[in-house]
């Protein structure tokens, strides 16, 4: 039920408009102020909709009310009453986001139309809110997608960031959560939990691993606010010590773009799950088997990623040979270098799943005696996963990209996300992502955009369609939205173009 709140120093006149409103409007919940001092409190308490407010009243007029009510509630629209038809208070009025305004007297029909206006105004942006509100989920994983794997922060995702609800100005850092084999069930649990602490963004899940970008709260030290997520999601698990939960912490970053590092950092933290407690910062992390620094040798795990997502193996292979030489040269333990060396082949395993990839987590055959036998070990390891690998992309169809975009510049008007499109063609949202950038050159978004865009502007050339209908035809929930994004791609605003189309037509 929208609500209005009428604002006169006159009874006369509130209860006038009351009758006239309430007949008009039958479903309309309406309450009175007899100044503007009252209209504040008033507004406060009951969070109208609509105000019909007089200007010139006693004490507080009209314009100084609405300053301070706009200044807690900047959503409420206004009506302005006035008996004088004076410029200076309309330019105000204009200023203060006043929606129309009204001479006393004014016939009924006048009064009927212009508040009916506004009124329809305010039920369709609930409407567009509420698609929207069910648009956000999608938005937040394809968000987390591609600051986590896309290597792309542009424009539009800055817009994609901006619709979602919760602050990211303060430093990001990545948890990512190790399921039960099995409990993929758990992650809509997962979401409400993470949704309930009001700090972070949920990705998608990829086999057993859901990464989550967290955003420090202002007051809270990182390391309390991650203990505190953490606890908070492993009260999910059931009583087993070795059921398969784990939560990796990475180190807080300074801005979004960073955030692919503390992403890596977490999936390192998570090498070793068997721990009695199921969670572990990356800072916690032993450098093993090496007396090289710390950064460097963090850098050289983050690099190892990296070499594992773009298929590069002979440097995958060389990296850790050269690994267990180092731990050879400095005397440390054959047993303890070929734990670090699982470590590594557990994360590599992890990194193809997200991908896509079925792979099974490698393990030695037996406990390494010497350096020699751990050598032959590892690279039999690796030579198998970089099998898989390969296996892996020569059995995709040479036109599954094709696809992907024929199924994009189809369904383009509807809420595509990499989720959706993973489950249309039976490939990870990673790798499509990665066969965007790839084989396209192009980033996902960036194309869903272009083809909305192609189509909003082939409909603009229709005078009988609105902006806000071909808004929600090609797919976007919000007007304002759409328009920052057209003028982005276009360098016009859609009403530009449009004139620009339409001129060129006549």
């Amino acid at each position: 039920m929208l609500k209005l709140l009428i604002v006169d120093d006159e009874q006369i006149e509130r209860d006038g408009l009351q009758v006239i409103l309430q007949k008009a409007f039958p479903d309309l919940e309406i309450h009175q102020a007899r100044n503007g001092k009252v209209a504040v409190q008033v507004a406060a308490e009951v969070k109208p909709d609509l105000v019909m407010m007089d200007i010139q009243m006693p004490g507080m007029n009209g314009l100084e009310a609405i300053q301070q009510i706009t200044s807690t509630d900047p959503f409420i629209k206004f009506v302005m009453i006035t008996a004088f038809d004076m410029f200076d208070y309309a330019r105000q009025a204009i200023k203060l986001g006043v929606k129309d305004y009204l001479l006393k007297p004014s016939r009924v029909s006048e009064i009927e139309e212009t508040v009916g206006k506004v009124l329809m105004e305010i039920a369709e942006e609930r409407r567009s809110l509420k698609v929207l509100e069910s648009t956000l989920p999608l938005v937040e994983t394809d968000v987390v997608t591609q600051l986590l794997f896309d290597h792309v922060h542009d424009g539009h995702l800055d817009m994609l960031v901006d619709m979602l609800d919760i602050s990211s100005t303060h430093e990001p850092f990545v948890m990512s959560i190790l399921l039960p084999q099995g409990e993929e069930n758990l992650y809509s649990l997962i979401k409400e939990k993470v949704r309930k602490s009001a700090s972070g963004w949920v990705g998608a899940l990829y086999g057993r691993q859901l990464p989550i970008i967290v955003f420090r709260k202002p007051g809270s030290s990182f390391r309390s606010q991650a203990i505190s997520l953490a606890k908070d999601i492993l009260s999910l698990r059931k009583a087993r010590s070795d059921d398969g939960w784990f939560i990796g912490i990475g180190n807080v970053c300074h801005s979004l773009d960073q955030v692919r590092q503390s992403y890596q950092e977490s999936l390192i933290a998570t090498m070793d799950s068997s721990l009695p407690v199921k969670y572990r910062f990356y800072h916690d992390v032993p450098v093993l088997g090496s007396t090289e620094d710390r950064p460097k040798s963090k850098q050289r795990e983050k690099q190892f990623l990296d070499e594992i997502r773009l298929g590069k193996w002979d440097e995958v292979l060389k990296n850790v040979l050269s690994l267990i030489q180092r731990c050879e040269n400095e005397g440390t333990d054959p047993l303890q270098t070929q734990q670090r060396v699982l470590e590594l082949l557990w994360v590599a395993a992890r990194v193809m799943n997200e991908m896509g990839m079925e792979t099974e987590t490698p393990f030695f055959s037996y406990q390494t005696q010497d350096y020699r036998q751990l050598r032959s070990e590892s690279e039999h390891l690796f030579k198998q996963m970089r099998t898989s690998y390969e296996e892996h992309y020569d059995k995709l169809e040479a036109d599954t990209i094709h696809q992907i975009k024929q199924y994009i510049v189809k369904h383009s008007h509807e809420d595509i996300s990499l989720e959706a499109l993973g489950r249309k063609v039976g490939l990870s949202p990673i790798y499509i992502s990665k066969m965007f950038k790839e084989k396209l050159g192009i980033n996902y978004i960036d194309f869903l955009t272009e083809c909305r865009i192609e189509k909003a502007k082939k409909l603009m050339a229709d005078p009988e369609k609105s902006l806000k209908e071909i808004t929600f035809e090609v797919g976007y929930h919000e007007p304002n939205y759409f328009s920052k994004v057209f003028k982005k791609m276009v360098a016009l605003s859609p009403t530009e173009y449009r004139r620009t189309v339409l001129g060129k037509k006549g």
